[in-house]
């Protein structure tokens, strides 16, 4: 090869010298990454579950308005969701358990208490088990959460 060709642009060998990284530099990479990641990803879960868990309290507040134009219609409160006419939505149902476990019509003053008990990667939520009851008394495993 003459001398003049060498080192030069066009010389396929010398560009294929500088190409790419060196693995330290990936490494590093990999590694701001990997911290970034480590920071974001439990925000993004709290996140989620917080989202999660409004979808249970707006469904409580629409069962709560259901139970009283029951007991104005009928004079009673309704012992289940079906009685209602409501099913849990999709979007409350695979994370918390919606029920009805306390209902009193045999004495005064009548009332009910509605619980939403959460389920598999809701149970990891501060919260817990949310309730409502007949007198719009919201509770929660932990304070501040409604």
């Amino acid at each position: 090869m003459p001398h003049s060709q060498r080192n030069t642009p066009m010389n396929s060998h010398y560009n294929n010298q500088h190409r790419g990284f060196t693995l330290i530099e990936l490494m590093i990479t990999v590694a701001v990454i990997g911290i970034l990641a480590a920071i974001a990803l439990p925000s993004y879960q709290d996140y989620v579950r917080k989202g999660r868990r409004a979808d249970a309290q707006a469904f409580m507040y629409e069962v709560a308005a259901r139970q009283q134009h029951f007991l104005v219609d009928r004079r009673m409160y309704a012992t289940t969701l079906a009685a209602l006419g409501l099913a849990t939505p999709s979007s409350v149902s695979p994370h918390y358990v919606i029920t009805l476990p306390s209902v009193v019509n045999d004495a005064q003053p009548m009332g009910f208490t509605l619980q939403a008990a959460p389920k598999d990667g809701q149970t990891s939520d501060a919260c817990g088990t949310l309730t409502l009851n007949a007198q719009g008394v919201k509770g929660a495993d932990k304070g501040g959460c409604w």
